[in-house]
């Protein structure tokens, strides 16, 4: 419990960073004065940073004093939703389609207070600690950026912990998934042409809209044909393109759509098996199809040695039976994916619900706020889960 009061001497603290990020939000890429602030942040707590990589991310490193090789590093992603706030609160975003409905103002208050509880034990803290504060989660990927320009290494992380405000747990709870957890996500663009004619004579063309039809038809066996019952998949084709009148032949379609999975060999088989779809479909119709896939995240795969780790860090601040397992994955994606990939890592769930208090509103909503007695609870885990995992 020492953690836990540590933290919350540093409540208030935490608070007003979260209510300032809150106000000010900032959209992915542009989070410059976020940046700075979190600079000023880290100067007056005397913790040496980098700025700039990938942006406007920004590396925190506090190195113990004592022997210890070892290397962790927290995550906190630090952009805003293009979003209009309707919470009505006092401090509320004050910029017209920006706001923070995902609670990554959170995840930089706690990530701020872990560093300054850390910064202050460097005495005894027996290894190093980086602190990310990653640009663009929401959009394109800064976590995999942050990583290409060098983050993880000199000195190399060993694993990285991230965390997610989550308003369907209430404050005081948090929750832990072993293994799968995210979604892989590809966005795709099919192609389709044909031959255009008068909708009178159809045998002289070759239409692009009974090929589109065809192969709309064939996707929805992919998942429950080709994939195990037992190994979520989701492919999805959510817009199309064709046609220009009503009696005319369509000379070219286009279909937009998603493929969502949860390991690497299904990704890569869904993206081979919906090509033969698209391409024999349109061949055997007297036409040409094009896959073309547009990479997203890859699968959030938790370690479980750190999953363990965490859940018993959780617990040694909230107590046993307020640390849950998530019942299954989520569909949903999560560029955290990309430490996980680099490195074995943990990325759990702090509860910020509490209906009496009108926390209600799930993430990505414009009402959605949080329960702020969660943040000294986020900081003490996550700083648990440090110090466990550098062996002290």
């Amino acid at each position: 419990m020492e953690l836990l009061s540590q933290a919350n001497a540093l409540k208030e603290e935490m608070i007003a960073i979260r209510r300032h990020l809150h106000q000010y939000p900032e959209l992915s890429g542009r989070e410059y004065e976020t940046g700075k602030y979190i600079c000023q942040k880290l100067e007056e707590y005397g913790i040496p940073y980098t700025y700039g990589i990938a942006d406007t991310g920004i590396m925190a490193v506090i190195t113990g004093e004592t022997a210890g090789r070892h290397v962790v590093a927290l995550r906190a992603d630090m952009d805003a939703l293009p979003l209009q706030e309707t919470t009505g609160l006092p401090f509320s975003s004050c910029r017209d389609g920006a706001a923070h409905s995902c609670g990554h103002d959170g995840h930089v208050a706690i990530a701020l207070g872990a560093a300054r509880m850390l910064h202050d034990r460097r005495e005894t803290l027996g290894g190093t600690v980086k602190i990310f504060f990653q640009p663009a989660e929401e959009t394109t990927g800064g976590a995999q950026r942050m990583i290409l320009e060098g983050c993880m290494v000199n000195p190399r992380v060993e694993h990285v912990l991230g965390l997610h405000m989550d308003p369907s747990l209430p404050c005081g709870e948090a929750a832990f998934k072993h293994g799968k957890m995210m979604a892989a996500s590809d966005e795709f663009t099919i192609t389709l042409t044909g031959k255009g004619c008068h909708g009178a004579h159809p045998e002289r063309g070759c239409d692009a809209i009974l090929m589109a039809a065809q192969i709309i038809s064939s996707l929805q066996s992919v998942v429950s044909r080709n994939v195990s019952p037992v190994n979520s998949a989701v492919v999805t084709v959510g817009m199309i393109h064709a046609g220009s009148a009503g009696n005319v032949i369509a000379q070219t379609a286009e279909l937009t759509g998603i493929i969502r999975c949860l390991d690497p060999q299904t990704r890569a088989f869904l993206a081979e098996r919906i090509r033969q779809i698209v391409e024999y479909t349109a061949s055997a119709l007297g036409g040409c199809g094009e896959l073309t896939l547009h990479p997203s995240y890859c699968a959030l795969i938790n370690d479980d040695r750190v999953t363990d780790t965490m859940i018993s860090a959780a617990s040694s601040v909230l107590g046993h039976e307020r640390v849950r397992q998530m019942p299954g994955p989520d569909m949903g994606t999560e560029d955290f994916s990309f430490f996980a990939e680099e490195c074995p890592s943990c990325y759990w769930h702090l509860g910020c619900g509490n209906p009496a208090k009108g926390i209600i509103h799930d993430i990505h909503n414009p009402g959605f706020t949080l329960d702020e007695d969660c943040l000294p609870l986020g900081a003490a885990i996550q700083t648990a889960g440090v110090l466990k995992l550098l062996g002290a």
